[in-house]
């Protein structure tokens, strides 16, 4: 409870008249005001009220000699008309009272049983009273507030855009005529959001009615920033307590989700605590809505059942829930499964909540029970002690369907499958459910039995495709391994076939790799899959000798082959491409809906990986190692360029239109002393780019070097034609392009805003406008 003592006494010297010392508000109103104050009054008038530079005191004698022969009604509607100074009357009228009520008793007025009426007639008839501090002649003529309403044009709704996570926009002021005369419109930092700042921001915010809503800071703290000047509106902080301790990631997550309420009700922010919380918030003032939940929270891991410890149960989400049709659903992440502690984890079971009161509506189990469709996929009772299989990237979702499409992500452990024998349903799989019961619709698996960490790694997305003639309500699904899924939405039947191939089987003890795995026939890979000597580097043929003889001590082969068992010298462990973080990543694809062209981003990353024992790390018989991808000679990429792409395909007909690398060759490269002289191509950056397509162009950046022994991350954001993916033009950004780009537009003017960081460089949203 936020209430600030006062030793003042005030007297009433007033008969028969009603005053504020009489009690006229109560302790619940004090409480709540006392949390809007914090919220979004402590930055101006200071956390004790007593004022700063830019805001005058709240509280003591100054404060009190201004309103001593005032009404409770003329402070109620002067700080109603005049405040939040950005945007005055933005609250309801009950909300002023709770905040009156606030400040009153932090001057000293009592709380009591009647509340504070929010009525003008009430409020008038209500006296401040006399005080002890020395009366002035006092006259206040307030500043006129600025009624006037912004123009929206375009807002982003949902965190890839719509739901059918096409981050695509229909707006095109900023075009291939001028999209070189963009320029920094404002910058909005988190530095001090969180204990320590953070460096990799991969928040993409989402703008309604002139406002955008994020998250930042490895609190997860959720802030409102004005859409065209970049300033703070409200932030609102949720203390986890000894929950925090076992968060699997600490970070900012992707973002909020947005519920706009019918008339008559408010509309809500929605957002995943690091904890696994679920938390509406009130848009309009950042203030917990007390009737959802409890007080506004609903614990996720006691949704998951009695078994789940709600305080060290390593469960979380770093993304957004989607809202469909009043339905909120949310996946589940992790600690990183390169080496689990145990076999024995809880699983990433998907949960629908009604938007209004927070009730659970039901559960879907991603690891089957007896029973259920899929369990007997788990060999020797594994489901009842394997884990994982979420839900860790954004979902997306028909809401004239009812459908939302969950792509799910590997079992326990990410690379050693021995104690799960079977296909491991639904583990690697597209899911479609029926968002209102969370009954299964249709499901198809992309990866059987999976020991290579290829989850499905970004949201699935929609377009309405024709093919043949025949149009098609698509889904389409971009995998780490290069592959491109379109199945028909409605019923999951594949657009184009999809074949069941043999693949190399496992030799590591105890393991048994699925004898086949699904390969689509349409679109071609957009990446590199399958080993060969020709994908190594070449820059010389000097080069090319060493890069053979680096190639030439480890196990190597197609696509799906195993990772081996270390054991030097003869077994260094197994080159594989794609490698656990694409082909494609959480970046994935996006989509241009008026020619049905889809963009996907993608690196091409050679990377020796192995299996060891380790008991004293993990109960598993094996858990995983990764290598370096700059195994190449002189410190060089061991696969030849580009590193980094972007593809677009046409999903009416499963070709591709074309392909360019995603940046120009980095200094790392063109200083290497070894390719001194040599005519060097545009090698791009071993790193996934977010993308953005509007009416006129693809826009996209150098991606965050996460991965800094890669090589990847970069500042330049460019302008690409969608056409042919030439460039139109590149802006510096004052960091690396970390997060996926949104745009919207107000007043007439389109800003595009990114969130970039980089080592040394704290996160921060960047507006771009002309």
């Amino acid at each position: 409870m936020y209430i600030l003592s006062c030793n003042q006494k005030i007297k009433n010297s007033e008969k028969n008249t009603v005053t504020a010392i009489e009690g006229v508000f109560t302790d619940r109103q004090v409480e709540a005001g006392g949390e809007l104050y914090m919220n979004a009054c402590s930055s101006c008038h200071g956390k004790n009220l007593r004022g700063s530079e830019s805001g005058s005191p709240l509280i003591g004698g100054r404060f009190l000699s201004k309103w001593k022969d005032g009404s409770a009604g003329a402070l109620f509607s002067y700080t109603k008309r005049t405040m939040p100074l950005n945007n005055p009357e933005s609250y309801d009228d009950e909300t002023y009272s709770e905040l009156l009520a606030f400040i009153l008793n932090a001057n000293g007025y009592p709380a009591g049983k009647n509340p504070l009426s929010s009525k003008k007639d009430e409020l008038d008839r209500i006296t401040l009273g006399k005080t002890q501090a020395q009366r002035v002649n006092f006259q206040f003529k307030p500043k006129e507030a600025d009624h006037s309403t912004p123009t929206i044009e375009a807002e982003w709704l949902h965190h890839r855009g719509d739901y059918a996570s096409t981050n695509y926009a229909d707006l095109d002021q900023i075009n291939s005529t001028n999209a070189d005369q963009l320029k920094i419109a404002w910058r909005w930092k988190t530095d001090n959001f969180g204990s320590e700042p953070e460096y990799y921001y991969k928040a993409t915010p989402l703008m309604v009615n002139g406002v955008l809503f994020t998250t930042a800071g490895s609190s997860r703290t959720v802030v409102a920033i004005d859409a065209i000047t970049g300033e703070t509106l409200w932030v609102f902080r949720f203390d986890e307590k000894e929950r925090s301790a076992h968060v699997p990631r600490q970070n900012s997550g992707r973002g909020v989700a947005y519920w706009k309420a019918p008339e008559n009700e408010r509309d809500k922010i929605i957002y995943i605590t690091p904890g696994f919380q679920l938390i509406a918030l009130d848009a309009q003032t950042g203030r917990l809505v007390r009737e959802f939940g409890t007080d506004g929270v609903v614990d996720l891991k006691k949704g998951l059942g009695d078994h789940v410890d709600p305080i060290t149960t390593t469960i979380g989400s770093t993304s957004p829930p989607v809202i469909v049709n009043d339905v909120i659903v949310m996946g589940s992440c992790f600690p990183v499964g390169m080496a689990p502690a145990s076999k024995k984890q809880i699983s990433g079971d998907i949960m629908g909540y009604d938007i209004r009161t927070g009730k659970q509506l039901w559960i879907f189990h991603t690891i089957p029970r007896p029973g259920e469709f899929g369990n007997e996929t788990w060999e020797n009772n594994s489901w009842t002690y394997t884990g994982n299989v979420g839900a860790w990237t954004p979902l997306t979702a028909d809401p004239e369907l009812g459908y939302v499409y969950l792509p799910m992500e590997a079992p326990t452990g990410d690379y050693y499958g021995g104690h799960r024998h079977g296909d491991n349903l639904f583990s690697q799989s597209l899911v479609c459910l029926n968002a209102k019961t969370g009954k299964r619709v249709w499901h198809y698996q992309t990866v059987h039995h999976d020991i290579w960490d290829y989850d499905l790694p970004a949201p699935p997305v929609l377009a309405n495709i024709t093919v043949d003639d025949k149009p098609i309500k698509a889904v389409v699904q971009v995998t780490k391994q290069a592959f491109t899924f379109v199945f028909d939405r409605v019923t999951g039947e594949p657009v184009w076939p999809i074949e069941e191939r043999p693949v190399p089987q496992s030799n590591v003890p105890g393991e048994k790799t699925s004898a086949t795995q699904p390969f689509p026939t349409k679109p071609a890979p957009f990446d590199q899959q399958d080993y060969s000597d020709d994908i190594l580097i070449d820059f010389t043929p000097e080069i090319k000798a060493e890069a053979l003889k680096i190639a030439a001590k480890y196990h190597k082969g197609p696509l799906f082959t195993p990772i081996n068992v270390y054991n030097p010298p003869e077994e260094m462990g197994t080159l594989m491409i794609p490698d656990a973080v694409g082909g494609a990543n959480w970046q994935g694809a996006v989509l241009d809906p008026e020619t049905n062209t889809l963009f996907v981003s993608s690196s091409t990353v050679l990377r020796p990986m192995s299996l060891e024992s380790a008991p004293e790390l993990s109960d598993m018989n094996y858990v995983a190692y990764s290598g370096d991808s700059r195994i190449g000679p002189y410190g060089l990429p061991l696969a030849k360029p580009p590193w980094g792409r972007i593809t677009a395909i046409n999903l009416n007909t499963g070709e591709h239109l074309w392909m360019t690398a995603n940046a120009d060759t980095p200094d790392w490269v063109k200083n290497n002393p070894a390719l001194k002289g040599i005519d060097l191509p545009r090698t791009g950056l071993p790193d996934r780019v977010g993308l953005l397509v509007t009416k006129s162009l693809l826009f996209a950046g150098e991606g965050a070097g996460l991965y800094g022994s890669d090589g990847g991350g970069g500042r330049m954001f460019r302008a690409h034609d969608k056409a042919t993916g030439a460039i139109v033009a590149e802006i510096e950004l004052p960091a690396n392009q970390a997060g996926i780009p949104m745009t919207y537009s107000i007043n007439g003017k389109q800003y595009i805003v990114v969130a970039v960081g980089a080592v040394g460089h704290p996160g921060e949203l960047i507006a771009l406008s002309l």
